[in-house]
């Protein structure tokens, strides 16, 4: 089973409406945006959007806690149908 990867937000200072400071989100992969220095995160829309990769901190966190935080934005990420 693969785990999620979170970031911390250290700049919001062009996207104060859709990111928090200091708040973690949910990393989503996308080597390609990441080859470019952008990382796409699940924003205060609830939409995955690419945002400068210096905007944030990638998180190593214990791997019960990973499994934990990505048990816990599961149900946040998703829109009912």
């Amino acid at each position: 089973m693969s785990t999620s990867r979170f970031a911390i937000c250290i700049n919001n200072s062009k996207y104060p409406a859709s990111l928090e400071l200091h708040k973690i989100y949910r990393v989503i992969p996308d080597p390609d945006a990441e080859q470019d220095g952008d990382l796409r995160v699940f924003d205060e829309s609830g939409e995955d959007y690419l945002y400068p990769g210096d905007y944030f901190v990638l998180l190593d966190l214990p791997r019960e806690v990973m499994l934990a935080l990505d048990k816990s934005f599961t149900g946040r990420d998703q829109h009912p149908g």
